[in-house]
């Protein structure tokens, strides 16, 4: 097992991968690791204040030990009490803080998903000890990655697959008309040591090219709503499959090493596979 690096904002401000959480980061001032009541802080700022699609309003208390009742249980105790449970001094908990602080309304609305599935029996479905809406929203609660794009064209290329011509021979166009924006915190913890083989699971959204002009703020804001939108639907969040592989470190600009054609080369990361049919 790795071990984890020092806490270092300044590191992380300067890698892409983070763009995201840069906002909040540069919020963080204390050179320690960000302690719960720093994050607790960090969310007392918001305007308007974060909630719970409860709406009531979020903190982020000490994780509870030992044999618990349904509603002292993660998920529930979200969802009931506005209450997201962190170890201290722990990377994987700092960075789903620090998500729910970037992307809110999608972050409500992964956790009203999950209490909803743990409450309806008819949602779980048999193949699954957790039913397939909690693995779809788990899978992108931990790894994933929001696509947005302006290009009908690359979108297909990036479901069916064609690495090298999308990041490669599409890349100017690529650059300018669609953008990866990490979302699941166990995707951020992995993006602390960028590793060949990182790959997130994409949910793809249609955005228009002025899109790409906006501020990164209200570029998130845009993104948090419409995460949101997907994500209540009861149309969606049925099948992992509504999300698609993306080999991160081939996004141009995010490996210094994808700078030339043959590094696209590695089939063993840039894998050929199934087309995804799902789109938003």
């Amino acid at each position: 097992m790795k071990e984890m690096p020092e806490w270092n904002p300044a590191v992380l401000l300067q890698s892409p991968l983070f763009a995201p959480l840069h906002p909040v980061l540069a919020r963080l001032e204390n050179s320690d690791f960000p302690s719960l009541e720093c994050c607790n802080t960090l969310l007392a700022a918001c305007q308007p204040p974060i909630t719970v699609q409860r709406d009531l309003p979020l903190r982020f208390v000490p994780q509870e030990r030992g044999k618990l009742s349904f509603e002292t249980q993660y998920e529930p105790r979200c969802y009931l009490n506005g209450e997201v449970q962190m170890r201290a001094d722990n990377w994987h908990d700092m960075l789903n803080a620090l998500v729910w602080l970037t992307f809110p309304k999608s972050k409500a609305a992964i956790n009203a998903r999950h209490y909803h599935a743990l409450t309806n029996v008819p949602d779980a479905a048999p193949q699954s000890q957790r039913g397939e809406v909690r693995d779809m929203t788990t899978l992108f609660d931990e790894s994933g990655v929001v696509v947005v794009c302006a290009a009908e064209e690359l979108s297909g290329l990036l479901r069916d697959f064609q690495w090298r011509e999308l990041f490669w021979r599409r890349r100017s166009l690529v650059q300018t008309a669609m953008g990866f924006y990490l979302f699941g915190h166990g995707l951020y913890e992995k993006a602390l040591q960028p590793y060949i083989g990182m790959t997130g699971q994409g949910l793809i959204l249609v955005a228009e090219q002025e899109f790409f002009t906006w501020p990164m703020e209200r570029r998130l804001a845009y993104l948090d709503n419409k995460v949101a939108q997907y994500l209540d639907s009861p149309d969606h969040c049925r099948s992992t499959r509504e999300l698609t592989p993306v080999p991160l470190l081939g996004v141009p600009g995010w490996s210094q090493d994808n700078n030339c054609e043959a590094y696209y080369d590695n089939t063993h990361y840039f894998r050929p596979g199934r087309r995804n049919q799902f789109k938003m």
